[in-house]
């Protein structure tokens, strides 16, 4: 591979993340590798795609796929590698002397990443830095059942460092609403979960505010934020479609937190504004890069871009200014959250009506035509994400034909599958992160 910049690897993901990082680095003259436990990732077909490698599947061996990591960043025109979801970060940042032996590592020290990848640390940390957040407790310690509340598991990652040694493929489960009165079976959720997941009570807005950041030792190079108006679903979950903004209080209140945490690389800040008092209250911190990171290129801000300067030792000559009000989509997304209005039903989150919820899509599609994969000069991973959903959805439509679909299975008591719904904790569609 001929490339004047050197090569970057960035893993493949489902998200437009990937993607992003290829359409802002190859024009620069950066070779581009795509690893991936699945060829059908739609960044291997980008035009800006120079190379596929097929990876080991982190869900069901981190280990594995951090030494597989480790061993294409060996290649000498390799410069860096860059985080898009939970599992690269962690083995980057637990493997970070032997990764710095190879190639430039911005991201963040494993005892830094450990505080934002255990919730219950992450919140401690937002309480030191004067950052709000709502109250939060392990499952064990909550007792006050007669609030709005919602269940979500302690770490961001199921990884041998967090659950213990020999953790394979184990589902800490998603994110659960509970209405008040009903105290669950915590005995049984531990075990399902395979470790005590952490309670939180409800804050009543579905809207997401997302401070984005890249750091460089504690210090912010680059900043950007957004309100997401729609997700995935309609109570929440991945971006489908967002809006840039610049509100002082939601910048304040992420640098606060970063620099708390004496941040280095990435980091998405996710907040929720709490309706009775206006405040921003902290709900995650995602460590790597994010699914909307295509529009915040679209906005003015090519983190890929400034990555990649941070990597090689060149300075950010100023903090790059950005568009406010202007709207992005992912339109897989957008079929999603009609879906979900369509077909699912959340304790405590209002369910809009289907024919306001397809008028807001149609009306802010026309009005903001901005794509995360959609683009023109770069078609076919739009194309090949299209047909990845096609055969997602109609694979989901044949489990439950045949009446196997794992959500609805009650495992047995005795050794229960971590994650698996029971009476005690009744199905609910999982709200995802960004």
């Amino acid at each position: 591979m001929e490339t004047t910049e050197g090569s970057v690897l960035v893993p493949g993901v489902a998200a437009p993340s990937t993607v992003a990082c290829l359409r802002s680095l190859g024009p620069r003259g950066v070779g581009t590798i795509v690893g991936s436990e699945s060829p059908s990732t739609p960044a291997a077909v980008s035009a800006q795609c120079d190379a596929f490698v097929e990876l080991p599947d982190p869900g069901t061996d981190v280990d594995a796929y951090g030494e597989a990591l480790l061993a294409i960043a060996r290649r000498p025109e390799v410069r860096t590698v860059i985080p898009v979801r939970e599992e690269d970060v962690y083995v980057l940042s637990r493997n970070r002397e032997a990764f710095a032996a190879e190639v430039a590592t911005p991201w963040p020290s494993f005892e830094t990443l450990r505080r934002v990848q255990d919730r219950l640390e992450l919140f401690a940390a937002a309480e030191d830095a004067g950052v709000a957040a709502p109250e939060t407790r392990s499952l064990e310690e909550w007792d006050d059942w007669s609030r709005e509340t919602i269940v979500k598991p302690r770490y961001t990652v199921a990884a041998p460092a967090y659950l213990g040694p020999g953790t394979g493929r184990v589902d800490v489960g998603s994110t659960r609403y509970r209405s008040p009165g009903s105290p669950p079976d915590v005995e049984a959720i531990v075990r399902r979960r395979g470790h005590v997941p952490i309670v939180q009570e409800y804050v009543r807005d579905t809207r997401e505010y997302g401070f984005f950041a890249l750091y460089d030792h504690g210090e912010p190079l680059a900043t950007f934020q957004h309100c997401q108006h729609r997700g995935y679903k309609y109570a929440g979950g991945p971006s489908a479609y967002r809006e840039s903004t610049a509100i002082p209080a939601l910048e304040d209140a992420g640098l606060a937190l970063l620099d708390h945490l004496e941040w280095h690389g990435l980091a998405m800040v996710e907040f929720l504004r709490n309706p009775d008092t206006g405040r921003f209250e902290l709900m995650e911190v995602n460590p790597r890069f994010w699914s909307s990171l295509p529009f915040s290129v679209r906005a003015g801000v090519d983190f890929p871009g400034l990555y990649w300067q941070l990597a090689t030792g060149r300075k950010v000559e100023r903090m790059p200014a950005y568009d406010v009000g202007i709207g992005g989509h992912l339109l897989r997304g957008e079929l999603s959250y009609l879906h979900s209005v369509a077909t699912e039903e959340y304790p405590l989150v209002d369910r809009p009506a289907f024919a306001t919820a397809l008028r807001d899509v149609a009306t802010s599609i026309a009005r903001e035509r901005r794509f995360d994969y959609a683009v023109a000069e770069d078609p076919l991973p739009f194309a090949q994400d299209g047909w990845n959903t096609l055969q997602a959805y109609a694979g989901e439509r044949l489990r439950e034909y045949r009446g196997t679909d794992l959500d609805d299975v009650e495992p047995p008591a005795a050794d229960a599958t971590p994650g698996r719904p029971t009476a005690s904790e009744p199905p609910q569609p999982p709200v995802d992160r960004e």
